[in-house]
């Protein structure tokens, strides 16, 4: 692969995708970047008209070269700054369905995602929790692991986009079983870590405090990493979540696997918001995306921070690039 071709999805347009997106453009790469959506929208930041419109039309017969493309996808309907429009949600899903499908199909060899709103989707009728469990619908994908990275952490989690009252009963010795082999088996494929050390938190205070706090960790976290261990994988826990980040408990580590959400999240993103990338893990296909939401209030502005967006291009080059990572 001489120069990897990398699908970037424009997200939300009320949002700061296309703002984000204007400053890819802006930079010089060396990978092929095709910036998915419409062409109008990425020129609407002040001073980048020109700049966008200068940008070569995408061509798949074309042989790759380094810098920008566009594959222009038009709205729906007109879009404002800030403002969500239900009647553009099908077009926000035409831009992953276009990219991902790209990907299996060899066109891209990884795809990057501006943030969507998970709100307008869902009141267009459309069920979605999210990039992470629709890219996986999409790509017939068993099981998706949602990691963040940034700041000298992996951060993997157990369970997504549920209600944290709907945490608990997630947490079966099938779906742990699942999450922890695919993170392995990724961390070792995208990585190139060659045994992983993984170290997995607890559900409740304390890991459960010998079942005194909560059962989870007697009864379907222990015994999952016990049978994993026995079949090779180096797992350590469960561990108190409150102390599962010092830097005692992180040597050696290779990555922390929280079991809910706001649970991991919080201590990675402390340590590289507006850096970090989302990866996810268990598909067909590379894919990475920034940290953040659409930050609705900024969009058009031109003040959103690109530093999330350029974070995740670079991984997903390092990612799709044999001998690179």
């Amino acid at each position: 692969m001489a120069v990897p071709t990398l699908a970037v999805t424009t997200g939300e347009p009320a949002g700061i995708g296309p703002d984000l997106c204007a400053a890819i453009a802006a930079r010089r790469w060396n990978c092929r970047i095709v910036l998915l959506g419409d062409r109008a929208l990425l020129g609407r930041v002040r001073g980048t008209k020109r700049r966008m419109a200068a940008l070569p039309d995408y061509d798949s017969t074309r042989p790759a070269r380094r810098g920008v493309e566009v594959l222009h996808l038009p709205l729906a309907a007109p879009c404002t700054p800030g403002r969500l429009a239900v009647a553009n949600a099908r077009y926000v899903l035409d831009l992953l369905d276009r990219a991902s499908d790209g990907c299996r199909a060899g066109e891209f060899h990884a795809m990057v995602t501006a943030p969507v709103h998970k709100g307008v989707v869902n009141d267009a009728g459309v069920a979605f929790s999210g990039h992470t469990e629709y890219l996986a619908a999409r790509c017939g994908a068993r099981r998706p692991v949602m990691m963040l990275v940034g700041g000298g952490l992996r951060v993997a989690l157990a369970t997504t986009h549920l209600p944290l009252a709907a945490v608990p009963a997630a947490i079966t010795a099938d779906t742990l079983t699942s999450v922890l082999r695919i993170l392995d088996a990724d961390l070792r494929r995208l990585f190139a870590i060659r045994r992983p050390r993984i170290l997995v938190c607890g559900l409740n205070p304390h890991a459960g405090e010998g079942g005194h706090l909560g059962r989870e960790e007697v009864a379907v976290i222990g015994p999952v990493l016990a049978k994993l261990r026995r079949a090779g994988l180096d797992l350590h826990g469960p561990v108190p979540a409150d102390t599962a980040f010092l830097p005692a408990q992180l040597v050696g580590c290779d990555a922390v696997l929280a079991m809910y959400h706001d649970q991991g999240l919080p201590v990675l993103k402390r340590a590289a918001f507006g850096d970090a990338v989302n990866v996810t893990l268990g598909l067909p296909i590379v894919r990475t995306s920034v940290d953040h939401g659409t930050a609705l209030d900024l969009a058009g502005t031109g003040r959103a921070d690109p530093g999330s967006m350029l974070a995740a291009l670079r991984m997903a080059a390092r990612l799709c690039a044999p001998g690179r990572r």
